[in-house]
């Protein structure tokens, strides 16, 4: 799968753009490197100058992993993976039996944003399987990107010469895309617009950014590890009409 999102659109932390990193002269447009690495087996949507979205169809073999992909609201949603507990969180969310991962990941989205009960990562936890997923809210120009803590599903983002922020299974296209300014995205992490990448297994803790050397000796973008040590500062409830979904607090 693959996700492309202009400068500004989704901000990640600083670290991952490599003193390395070069603007070759033969910049590599994301998506055309993604379609190309997956000719006539992807689809594609792009969202005027603020996103694209890809994804390569699923095999029919058992060992490939699961691709989905949906769209409900101008929220935009694709899934890697699968969930073992998709049955009762479909019931727990008031969707029926044949609805998918992605279709539930759309819906827990909106739960949160439309003033859910409960912080992200609380919902995230509750989440059971292999899973890496991103969701572009269209309307709100929002992103909300996870991965699962299992290591079994992948993900990698980095930075484009042109400054968008790709995000992706296939490392390849990051490595093109994005030069020396790539790293995978943290197992058990979550990453929302306005907010910033924090561990939904760890959320009063602090990430921490751990510099990476290629095989060649050069910088690249860091990989983000849960500070042990240092804790977030908790923002104090003030009133019913805050919106806590994205908060720190559990």
């Amino acid at each position: 799968m693959l996700g492309v999102f202009r400068n500004g659109l989704v901000s990640p932390p600083k670290e991952l753009n490599s003193p390395a990193a070069t603007n070759p002269p033969d910049h590599h447009n994301p998506l055309q490197t993604f379609l190309s690495y997956h000719k006539n087996k992807a689809s594609s949507m792009s969202f005027g100058n603020d996103a694209s979205l890809a994804f390569a169809h699923s095999s029919h073999s058992l060992l490939d992993t699961q691709r989905l992909f949906s769209s409900v609201d101008d929220i935009h949603c694709l899934f890697l993976g699968s969930l073992n507990n998709l049955c009762t969180l479909n019931k727990q969310y008031g969707l029926n039996k044949g609805a998918n991962e992605s279709m539930f990941v759309i819906q827990a989205y909106k739960t949160l944003r439309d003033r859910g009960p409960y912080p992200a990562h609380s919902v995230l936890k509750d989440l059971e399987g292999s899973f890496g997923f991103v969701v572009f809210d269209f309307k709100a120009k929002t992103v909300f990107i996870s991965l699962g803590n299992d290591g079994r599903v992948m993900l990698f983002w980095g930075i484009a010469a042109d400054g968008s922020v790709v995000i992706s299974d296939n490392l390849e296209v990051i490595k093109t895309s994005c030069s020396k300014s790539f790293a995978p995205f943290p197992t058990g992490c979550l990453y929302h617009t306005g907010g910033e990448l924090k561990s939904f297994e760890h959320p009063k803790n602090k990430m921490k950014a751990i510099s990476r050397v290629d095989s060649e000796g050069a910088m690249c973008g860091a990989t983000f590890k849960v500070d042990i040590y240092s804790k977030t500062k908790s923002m104090p409830r003030v009133g019913s009409q805050a919106n806590w979904a994205w908060s720190q607090e559990a």
